[in-house]
């Protein structure tokens, strides 16, 4: 029969409809399947790991697996990114330019431009959208950084979060970077993990890779043939620095000699591997101001043998990395799937020199770049607990420049060493290594072009809309027949860079590269170029000799900026800006106990720069009731007030520099006790105390948490996840109040630290967070 014109509901419905079974036959709708044989994809994307920091680019760190997959895969040499984080990762899971993507900055911004969105619009196809469509299992695990950190928190919307831009599952951390230790908030798909402490021996790596062997496991399980993509994108190496005592130990003594010797031996070996043509040199050490390296044999004893604590760290965590990939790769044997996963591995940028010369043992007073003489960017502790949980460290920019190893300058410059990272790529049945071929391969290959290489190898379709959108092309172009063919040649023949001034233009092997220069302004770059066929370490400018070749690039990179919406080129100082929406986050806030830990930006707002109240209600103060009623941080910086043995505390870490107050006894049947915080000169907090309105205690002159700090948000009850107070964590844990606790209301007050030098600040809070 037929189905009479106002019946709804069968518009698109394949079969026959009758009014009985009898009369009607079924149509069912399947999901996308993937071609038969469609390989799995694994890539592994570091955080600020530099060129030759494992064994197939120089290295002298323990990276097995890396070695074992590069001697039967592929080496790419000049494989290069954007000098950011989230810039890269953008461009990585969209094959589009970063500022076009919406990312010409971290997510730690918000001034308002089209290039710098600092969240994936909807007309943007990530690389798990387009697998998923295609009948992939998708999951991602690690950190995302693509979303801005005032939409961290529950109450934001999830538009560029990871579950609802194609991955399946998610589990990680959405921020820039983390403790290793104590991580301030993970987030499980959509939804923060609700965890007071971690368990002894907790490590963030492992954490990710325990979960991430989970996710393959568990698909597996259920479904035999799926292919699957998995995003495992490392917090480390991204500061603070921090290993397991085991990986630190086993450096131990390893780096005496020095950067200098040991950028000496990396591109020895790199050399001797092949990865640059002869006769390729190298700068001894960068010398330009602001960058430079000191001499190692000019530093004093106690500096030398303090700054090999950093790199035995550093080479710690880079070896856990390489264990971490070794679990991945062993249970892709186990499933008897290794043979058909693409595994890739490579960097979202160069090493760093955010650790200034020195180094710091206290990471977030490091980066208050103010003019107050007495401000402590590195509170001296003991040495030996560089690296360990009770610090946040980062070595000095002398180790940053022996990470990039041949190159120059780090991340955050569009030359060599920002924007040049190791890239390994293994797939034994879809790119087996001819007789005869090293494995090494020097085109041009730029990280837009990864999502449509894989897509090609793997011969998947690209959906042409997204949400009803006509979607972004890409700007990447597929590097396949570079991978298969030792000999082909590179399609990807141009690229424009740009960072905050910073600015760069690849053509046909030539380089036009330009540091930022405050004194000349944001556009007026002073122009350097560069034949990288026989110069790949960019150490002769050949401007003077050529200057219609840098006309020529300098108008191109002027093009592409305009068809990749880079203009208005911004400095730090501009990306300080907030959108107006955000002064909601400052406003008072009242939190029941039980209540989550506070998102660490949210919990910000409340106190920064500014004078502020945090009123405690009590059903009625008993003797013998004890614990944490407030705490607001971790060991990097924070502060808590407790009750124990019946005094009222108030304990301030400034950095790990700890100090307390006792209030003494609380009277029975006290209801609020109330800590008043008034912003001083000098970036300084006087702190009062009060009992039922009267003043029982202060403690003045405390240097203000400032930046991105505290790190961990505000718990009501306990002190949860990273102590405040490491001596009252091993007293008593996460320590939860005993007695009835009503609500802890937080009261922002005036903000009175001048506007120039809360800019100055949050411009290099960001920093940090690159």
């Amino acid at each position: 029969m037929s189905v009479p014109p106002y019946a709804r509901g069968y518009a698109d419905f394949g079969g026959e409809i009758g009014r009985t079974t009898a009369e009607s036959t079924p149509e069912w709708i399947h999901p996308p399947t993937a071609p038969d044989g469609a390989p799995n994809i694994v890539v592994v994307l570091v955080d600020d790991m530099g060129y030759s920091d494992i064994g197939p680019f120089g290295s002298e760190i323990d990276t097995p697996t890396l070695d074992r997959l590069a001697g039967n895969g592929l080496r790419l040499t000049n494989f290069h990114t954007t000098p950011l984080c989230s810039p890269s990762r953008a461009a990585l899971l969209t094959g589009i330019n970063s500022h076009r993507a919406g990312f010409g900055f971290v997510a730690n911004a918000d001034p308002g431009y089209p290039g710098l969105r600092l969240e994936l619009a909807d007309d943007v196809l990530t690389l798990p959208e387009i697998l998923r469509a295609n009948g992939y299992a998708t999951y991602a695990v690690g950190k995302w950084h693509l979303v801005r950190d005032a939409t961290m928190h529950p109450g934001a919307p999830r538009d560029s979060w990871p579950t609802n831009r194609g991955f399946d599952r998610y589990y990680g951390s959405l921020e820039g970077l983390n403790s290793f230790f104590h991580p301030n908030q993970l987030v499980s798909d959509s939804s923060p993990v609700d965890i007071d402490e971690y368990p002894p021996g907790y490590y963030l790596t492992d954490d990710y890779t325990d979960r991430a062997v989970g996710y393959l496991k568990e698909l597996r399980a259920h479904d035999p043939v799926k292919p699957f993509f998995l995003y495992f994108a490392h917090t480390a190496m991204h500061g603070p620095l921090q290993a397991k005592p085991a990986d630190r130990a086993k450096y131990r003594g390893r780096y005496r000699e020095g950067w200098d010797r040991l950028r000496q031996s990396r591109f020895a070996a790199q050399l001797a591997a092949g990865l640059f043509p002869a006769g390729t040199e190298q700068k001894p050490r960068n010398t330009e101001p602001g960058y430079e390296a000191a001499e190692w044999d000019s530093l004093t004893p106690e500096q030398r043998s303090r700054f090999e604590r950093y790199m035995e760290v550093y080479a710690g965590m880079v070896d856990s990395i390489d264990q971490s990939l070794g679990r991945i790769v062993d249970t892709l044997e186990q499933l008897g799937e290794l043979d058909n996963t693409i595994i890739v591995f490579t960097s979202d940028n160069g090493g760093t020199a955010e650790g200034g010369p020195e180094g710091t043992r206290t990471y977030f007073a490091q980066f208050a770049q103010v003019d107050e003489p007495s401000w402590e960017r590195d509170v001296p502790h003991d040495d030996e607990l560089i690296g360990t949980e009770r610090l946040g460290v980062h070595y000095p920019r002398g180790w940053g420049q022996a990470s990039n190893t041949p190159f120059r300058f780090y991340k955050g410059q569009t030359f060599a060493g920002g924007v040049r990272v190791p890239f390994v790529v293994s797939w034994p049945r879809g790119l087996p290594r001819a007789h005869g071929d090293s494995g090494v391969r020097q085109e041009y290959v730029y990280v837009t072009d990864l999502a449509p290489t894989l897509l090609e190898l793997a011969g998947l379709r690209v959906p042409e809309r997204r949400n009803g959108l006509p979607a972004k092309e890409f700007d990447g172009t597929s590097a396949a027949a570079v991978f298969r063919d030792p000999g082909a040649v590179s399609t990807h023949v141009e690229q424009y860079s740009e960072m905050t001034g910073h600015r760069g233009f690849y053509r046909d092997g030539w380089k036009l590269l330009s540091l930022f220069e405050p004194e000349r302004g944001i556009d007026n770059p002073r122009w350097q170029l560069f034949d990288v066929r026989s110069d790949p370490t960019e150490l002769h400018d050949l401007s003077a000799r050529l200057p219609g070749k840098v006309a020529e690039l300098a108008a191109a990179w002027d093009e592409a900026a305009w068809r990749n919406t880079v203009f208005p080129l911004v400095t730090r100082k501009d990306l300080a800006v907030r959108r107006p929406q955000e002064a909601r986050l400052g406003a008072a806030v009242r939190i029941l106990p039980g209540t989550p830990t506070l998102e660490r930006y949210r919990a910000q707002r409340l106190i920064a720069y500014r004078d502020f109240t945090i009123d405690i209600e009590l059903a009625g103060y008993r003797p013998g009731d004890e614990g944490v009623l407030v705490a607001h941080g971790d060991p990097l910086g924070g502060y808590l007030l407790y009750v124990e043995s019946g005094h009222l505390v108030f304990g301030y870490n400034a950095y790990g520099r700890y100090t307390s107050v006792d209030a003494g006894e609380i009277p029975a049947d006290s209801k609020r006790l109330t800590v008043s915080a008034e912003v001083r000169p000098q970036l300084r907090w006087d702190f009062t105390l009060h009992i039922d309105g009267q003043v029982v205690a202060d403690l003045p002159n405390r240097v203000q948490l400032v930046g991105m700090s505290p790190w961990t948000g505000i718990s009501v009850g306990l002190d949860a996840r990273g102590p405040v107070d490491w001596d009252l964590r091993a007293r008593h844990g996460v320590y939860r109040y005993t007695g009835d606790l009503r609500a802890v209301t937080y009261r922002p007050g005036a903000t009175r630290v001048p506007e120039d030098t809360q800019r100055a600040l949050d411009t290099e809070a960001e920093l940090v967070a690159e």
